[in-house]
């Protein structure tokens, strides 16, 4: 599962060149309904493989799971966190976590 949460590159706070290149370029959402437009836009853009659900706007997901801007975690079949990958894009260790999936039952 996915969850969205703040807009990393908004428009009207820190745009970045290749958001304009891909035209991926939108505001900070200020409700709930923006927040989902956003994602669902992202996820038919991408054909997004995983469910995707969206924070609050108050933000608990990302605050609990210091999501922002993209981060993976791997939960086991209970719920208890397994894997908590370093802050993304650039922290990414995609090797590392398909490995921790390859070892799950």
């Amino acid at each position: 599962m996915s969850i969205y949460v703040r807009e990393a590159h908004p428009s009207d706070e820190w745009q970045m060149r290749s958001n304009e290149k891909d035209g991926l370029c939108y505001p900070q959402p200020r409700n709930l309904a923006q927040r989902r437009a956003i994602a669902c836009d992202f996820a038919e853009r991408f054909a997004w493989p995983l469910p995707m659900v969206v924070d609050a706007m108050e933000n608990p997901a990302d605050i609990l799971y210091g999501g922002w801007p993209e981060r993976i975690y791997i939960l086991d079949r209970h719920g208890i966190i397994i894997y908590k990958g370093h802050l993304g894009p650039s922290g990414f260790d995609p090797e590392e976590a398909a490995a921790v999936l390859a070892s799950l039952d």
